[in-house]
């Protein structure tokens, strides 16, 4: 089971889920010690506990490319294919910001766009601060609202190219989704209510 994944598991996207990570950074994570040492064996529940004690996000550091924590723990995840009540009970909980961060680029992942425009757009307003690895190995901070907009704005997050997201606009106009309404409307609204009194 070290590699494979689980027998339970759905196509998504039509794939193997473990296939959304591209083949040269999936070997990584099976080369890397972190994989062979803490993710052998691990279930759903571990996975979290895991997650709870992550320091930062990102994807692969260093000259050699070397896998974050958080990459491993996200193949990890789409090896063991969590249901999706599970994974938005770990959106929704407020506690460990990088659990938080995991499950959201999970259900990114593997989920259809206008469900992810539903869960992530709402978490807009989450701005503690994260620490990332970049690219160079150092660290750098970023904003849990500034995650979740590479999530829904680029094309690649933590080394994996995310799947095509339909635009909103698409998904307005077909009726799959509602019209935003952003937060700074409501502010807005309330300083306009406040000038008039």
């Amino acid at each position: 089971m070290a590699n494979r994944t689980a027998g339970t598991a759905q196509s998504v996207h039509g794939t193997n889920p473990q296939y959304l990570i591209e083949t040269t950074f999936r070997q990584r994570i099976y080369d890397s010690l972190y994989w062979k040492d803490q993710c052998f064996g691990l279930t759903v529940t571990g996975v979290m506990e895991k997650a709870a004690g992550l320091g930062s996000v990102g994807g692969c550091y260093g000259a050699s490319r070397k896998p974050t924590e958080f990459l491993c723990l996200t193949l990890k995840l789409l090896q063991l294919q969590p249901d999706r009540q599970m994974v938005e009970v770990l959106i929704d909980q407020e506690e460990f910001k990088y659990l938080r961060a995991l499950a959201l680029l999970y259900f990114r992942l593997t989920e259809a766009p206008a469900d992810i425009y539903q869960k992530l757009e709402p978490l807009y307003r989450d701005f503690r601060k994260l620490r990332a690895r970049t690219d160079s190995g150092e660290f750098e901070i970023v904003h849990m609202d500034e995650f979740i907009d590479t999530l829904l704005r680029e094309k690649q997050a933590c080394y994996i190219t995310l799947p095509v997201l339909t635009r909103r606009m698409a998904l307005e106009d077909g009726g799959q989704l509602a019209p935003r309404i952003s937060p700074l409307d409501d502010d807005d609204d309330d300083d306009s209510a406040s000038e008039s009194d």
